[in-house]
């Protein structure tokens, strides 16, 4: 699905929302979007179309995507908090753009803020060896049920199905 078609499904009131984030960041759409497609690559090439489910390649994706964003948007920019604030902001956008059941909006929030972690300590790698860092992640991702407390699971992907 092409960028445009994907935000054909978006109302306006979250258009408005995306467009403020562009005008405020616009050396970061490019590098967004080349994180997205890549991400979106990767995650079909490792988990076929199981990153679309709530399992572990869906964490593996959002971690992924997070990670690339803020990588790719470091090129553009030294200030990493700024860059950490265009990862949160784009991707919190996208989860309350595209509406999820609550719990996975959850645990999809969480696996982006892993992702974003993962950059700070790897700030330098390239994205094959955060791949297979991610990979080994996803292997250990965590289950978790409704009212769990993420708190104590940081830096772990989790996973509800």
């Amino acid at each position: 699905m092409s960028p445009w078609q994907t935000l054909r499904r978006v109302n306006a009131k979250n258009l408005w929302k995306v467009a403020l984030l562009a005008l405020k960041n616009p050396l970061f759409i490019w590098p967004t979007l080349k994180a997205t497609r890549e991400t979106v690559n990767l995650s079909y090439h490792y988990y076929q179309r199981k990153h679309h489910e709530n399992g572990p390649a869906n964490a593996f994706r959002h971690a992924l995507w997070n990670y690339l964003i803020t990588k790719k948007c470091a090129k553009w920019s030294k200030n990493k908090e700024k860059v950490l604030r265009w990862a949160k902001d784009i991707t919190d956008w996208h989860e309350h753009a595209f509406p999820n059941r609550e719990f996975a909006k959850k645990m999809d929030l969480h696996n982006n803020a892993v992702g974003r972690q993962l950059y700070l300590k790897h700030p330098e790698q390239e994205a094959p060896y955060v791949v297979q860092l991610l990979q080994k992640m996803t292997d250990e991702s965590t289950f978790i049920r409704e009212g769990d407390d993420l708190g104590s699971l940081k830096n772990q992907l989790v996973h509800i199905k």
